[in-house]
């Protein structure tokens, strides 16, 4: 089933989501859920918030990116209670855009490397250090988990750029191609 993505302005953006257990109802029939709304809109990250649920589930899909990035030609994984427990020093700078804040893509400014854990589909625990374009998209998603969306961590001169353009967004005055819920 494809669900709608909750737009900018939805209160379950702003909240810290929460870790579950294997036993949370319809986890699996939710994750496939995930994956076809996400090959719906055509993303390659979702987080559960942005479908209505504050919960740590993470689903991420690099398959369309394998032309640039052919280590990632096969590159579907599912991030359940993740958490980046370290960031690494190098950093840098790349465009980013998000399903949940339609028309709106800013550079952001991200470590290049993250440590992260967290546990597969079986609950089966990941302990790892993660870089380079898939590291961008764990941070991006995980921010979602921690109740911030990317405009929150661009210069203070960017975000007033784009003031309209998230007010827009909290009146629901945007077309999008996909299923959308907005803030009523």
């Amino acid at each position: 089933m494809i669900l709608p993505i909750y737009v900018y302005g939805q209160p379950v953006l702003r909240k810290v989501a929460d870790d579950i257990t294997k036993d949370y109802p319809n986890l699996k029939e939710f994750i496939s859920d995930m994956y076809e709304t996400l090959e719906k809109t055509g993303g390659i990250g979702l987080a559960a918030p942005q479908v209505g649920k504050a919960i740590r589930v993470v689903i991420i899909d690099l398959h369309e990116l394998a032309e640039d990035y052919p280590e990632y030609a096969d590159f579907r994984k599912t991030y359940i209670n993740s958490h980046i427990i370290e960031y690494g020093d190098e950093k840098d700078s790349s465009e980013e855009g998000c399903l949940s804040l339609p028309g709106i893509s800013e550079k952001v400014v991200r470590p290049k490397q993250v440590h992260i854990r967290y546990m597969d589909e079986d609950f089966l625990e990941h302990d790892e250090w993660v870089d380079g374009y898939l590291a961008r998209v764990i941070q991006h998603e995980s921010d979602h988990l921690e109740g911030r969306v990317f405009t929150d961590i661009i210069s203070p001169l960017r975000k007033q750029l784009i003031k309209k353009k998230l007010t827009q967004l909290l009146k629901g005055n945007i077309t999008c191609r996909y299923k959308v819920k907005f803030k009523k």
